[in-house]
């Protein structure tokens, strides 16, 4: 490795991005691999787990890394693309040391591990050689003081702990993507996903769980109590909850839907009773509404709502109330271009495409996927036989139903050289 900095603290490499000898980003930095031969020993690392395009993990040995710096990684381009599985003697240092309880060896001091630090030995092998921690807070302090330790003066950071909490990992999740964050906690072993999922909030949980494959959402939904996942799911899109009750057994289904608000089950229920696969059954209800005296300026702020997805911001909906899917009649719908493009004072109304048909909930995949592709639209109303709209179908929502299960975990075709 050239010219790399001596000394490099993990937490701060989790999300810096990993380019080739051409200068083409190949992925990111999402965790660290350690061999951990006894406790006073400071472990080897063996190398980064990489998250390629397409959300695939991969191993990178160190010795493919050739540059390590403030902002990015460098490497020799010749990547393994096999996926990343760790082995028994391996350690995740992100996944599994940060939260450790430890001591420093001949004091009274004890804390958490927050941070690592790696350096380079003689022999050129890339070592842990500082420990981070910080001690409980007491009294008026909220947070304890912290320490930076060489790594032999400090004992427990290698033990496998019952009770190991979460707070410093939880802190990294917070800062990725949901989808990012997702891939993580997939990858985490059963006890630290545990603990992760206990500790993390509603909303963030129910954004982690919209992108983890469906089995992983399964298995978490059971391992919450009941009246936690009720309140998780109603943090969920209502397509993406019914989704997911779907794959439950039936009697837990419908223990979850008896406790979840009226309101929020009554959505859930509904797109539940469309055939799988049908337009019907991946929209979302939660689409932007106006009623036909909505001003542009009104249009614009409701777009601007950053929880909104890029497909349902670039539609607004005008229709007779009521208001709530299913609504009034749809009068038509409005694209953000052209509201862009008109005085903020002038009404939605007079800048509805009123040409576009609508799609009915029975309309297969298939069909869906054609009219979007035929009107090179990213989301599309959807109404029943009245013309009352019942709700909308992003792009990303079909792109969801249309990829394979197993999409995550194909090959990727470009960005990475194959070794």
């Amino acid at each position: 490795m050239s010219t790399a900095p001596s000394r490099v603290f993990v937490a701060r490499l989790i999300g810096l991005p990993i380019f080739d000898p051409q200068g083409d980003q190949v992925g990111k930095v999402r965790d660290l691999v350690v061999s951990v031969r006894s406790e006073i020993s400071q472990p080897r690392v063996l190398g980064l787990v990489a998250e390629v395009f397409g959300r695939r993990r991969i191993f990178v040995p160190m010795t493919r890394v050739t540059n390590i710096d403030a902002g990015q990684v460098y490497t020799t381009g010749l990547l393994n693309m096999r996926r990343f599985e760790q082995r028994p003697t391996e350690t995740l240092v992100i996944g599994e040391m940060l939260d450790r309880q430890v001591r420093v060896d001949g004091t009274e001091i004890t804390g958490t591990v927050y941070d690592v630090a790696m350096e380079q030995a003689r022999n050129r092998d890339w070592v842990l050689s500082r420990v981070a921690l910080q001690e409980p807070g007491h009294g008026f302090r909220r947070r304890g003081q912290t320490h930076v330790m060489e790594w032999q003066e400090v004992s427990g950071v290698t033990r496998q702990q019952d009770t190991q909490a979460a707070t410093q990992l939880l802190a990294k999740l917070n800062e990725m993507r949901p989808a990012d964050a997702a891939t993580m906690i997939h990858d985490l072993p059963a006890d630290r996903r545990a603990a992760v999922v206990a500790e993390l909030d509603d909303e963030r949980l129910a954004d982690v769980l919209e992108e983890l494959p469906e089995e992983d959402q399964v298995e978490i939904l059971q391992f919450l109590e009941r009246e936690r996942a009720a309140d998780v799911l109603e943090e969920m899109s209502p397509d993406d909850a019914a989704d997911l009750i779907a794959d439950l057994a039936p009697e837990t289904a419908a223990e979850l839907l008896e406790l979840m608000e009226p309101e929020g089950a009554e959505d859930v229920k509904r797109l539940m009773s469309y055939a799988e696969q049908t337009a019907g059954a991946m929209m979302t209800v939660e689409p932007v509404i106006l009623p036909t005296d909505a001003t542009i300026a009104d249009a614009l702020a409701h777009v601007r709502n950053p929880d909104l997805t890029t497909s349902l911001a670039a539609l607004v909906y005008v229709c007779r109330p009521p208001l709530e899917p299913p609504t009034g009649r749809l009068i038509g719908v409005a694209h953000i271009q052209k509201l862009l493009r008109e005085p903020p004072s002038t009404l939605v109304a007079a800048a509805l495409d009123t040409t576009l048909d609508p799609l009915r909930p029975n309309m297969s995949i298939d069909e869906v996927a054609a009219h979007l592709a035929t009107y090179n639209l990213v989301a599309a109303p959807v109404v029943d036989e009245d013309g009352r709209l019942l709700g909308a179908v992003t792009v990303d929502d079909l792109l969801d139903h249309m990829l394979p299960d197993n999409w995550r975990d194909r090959m990727p075709r470009t960005g990475v050289t194959h070794g």
